[in-house]
């Protein structure tokens, strides 16, 4: 078991190695960010070939004798109103990723947090009222300015959530809102003592 400091005091709580101890994988950290992107892409762009258009069912004019060129539907791609050549369909983006490289993927990027300092640990973050100031007044306790604030799920503070929609370099989320890119995007990660015994039981499943 590894220990890490409380922001701004002196107590340090014990951690798991195996979600804060672990070296850092930069393929397999690489590998789900690009599976969470490519998770979200909608996939939803469509045209129509020249099968799913409408009309063209007679030949134009006869094959010879007009002078022009020969043509046997209206629905060629060729045509004004006809099919798209390689027209595109519906189609999922989505990356298989097992539970088990997901986890370990998650465990190297809050390791390489707490290594390099950018993890801060906090016994909870509230607000009174929904004010944007008493969250910066908060973060600059701790020494951040841009920060991914993790709380727990029980103790979600709707307050908070209020407090961060006008600030584009703060965000709040509970533990199943994680997102790698989230946490690999922002400059530091302030989590909740709570909200660590979640992670904790989450990625040791």
């Amino acid at each position: 078991m590894m220990k890490l400091a409380k922001a701004n005091s002196r107590s340090k709580v014990e951690v798991s190695d195996d979600t804060f101890g672990r070296e850092y994988n930069e393929a397999l950290v690489h590998q789900a960010v690009t599976a969470y992107l490519a998770g979200a892409r909608q996939g939803t762009k469509a045209q129509k070939n020249r099968s799913a258009v409408s009309g063209g069912g007679a030949k134009p004019w006869r094959q010879k004798g007009t002078g022009r060129a020969r043509a046997g539907t209206t629905r060629s791609p060729l045509w004004r109103s006809g099919g798209q050549t390689f027209a595109a369909k519906p189609r999922s983006y989505k990356q298989k990723l097992n539970k088990k490289m997901v986890r370990a993927a998650y465990a190297s990027i809050f390791s390489e947090l707490a290594r390099t300092e950018r993890l801060h640990m906090v016994d909870e973050f509230t607000v009174k009222t929904p004010k944007t100031k008493e969250v910066l007044a908060k973060l600059a306790e701790i020494g951040v300015e841009s920060a991914f604030i993790i709380v727990g799920t029980e103790k979600a503070d709707v307050n908070l959530y209020l407090s961060v929609r006008n600030l584009s370099y703060v965000d709040v989320v509970e533990v199943g809102g994680i997102d790698p890119v989230s946490l690999v995007k922002f400059d530091h990660v302030v989590i909740t003592e709570d909200a660590i015994k979640e992670v904790e039981e989450w990625l040791a499943e």
